[in-house]
């Protein structure tokens, strides 16, 4: 008796994952990565994501993707100033990410939110619809000593220097 091999699809759990990267390149390709990897696992994807800096879906026809409004205007989109950027987009984006995850909870089942660590707010959306949050945090483990050096940093008075904050994020 000869065995036969068989090639397994993904079993759909009909749980889906709901990913949500900040808008910055260095932040959308670790999460999509994560979510290629997670779908081959079973899961279905759902990226949220904002107008600005949209992902692109054609690389990713297995994923879900909802745009959300990030009240940004074409000027008011300056990376310039990234933790203006930052802010600005944490404040503008609760509502519409609120309604986004509202809708898609009437849809079905989401098994679990994983958002982008610099989503301020997704903490409290997440608990307040009572879905359970991961954070991805996309920066290296050198990023992460430069932030745990940063109080020595300034206690020595080597800190603060213009544009320092800039090269850290």
């Amino acid at each position: 008796m000869e065995e036969q091999k068989q090639t397994q699809k993904p079993q759909t759990n009909n749980r889906c994952l709901v990913l949500f990267p900040v808008p910055l390149q260095g932040h959308i390709n670790p999460m999509l990565q994560l979510a290629s990897i997670l779908h081959s696992q079973g899961f279905s994807i759902t990226i949220i994501h904002t107008h600005f800096n949209s992902p692109a879906k054609s690389k990713h026809p297995h994923f879900t993707f909802l745009p959300i409004s990030d009240g940004l205007s074409p000027t008011g989109a300056s990376r310039e100033d990234v933790v203006s950027f930052l802010t600005l987009l944490n404040s503008n984006c609760v509502a519409p990410f609120r309604d986004c995850l509202a809708g898609l909870l009437a849809d079905g089942l989401i098994a679990c939110l994983i958002t982008d660590a610099l989503w301020h707010f997704s903490q409290s959306v997440a608990d307040g619809v009572g879905i359970p949050r991961i954070v991805l945090r996309t920066s290296s483990v050198s990023s992460f000593l430069v932030y745990a050096a940063l109080p020595m940093l300034r206690e020595k008075g080597y800190l603060p220097k213009q544009g320092f904050f800039f090269i850290c994020l």
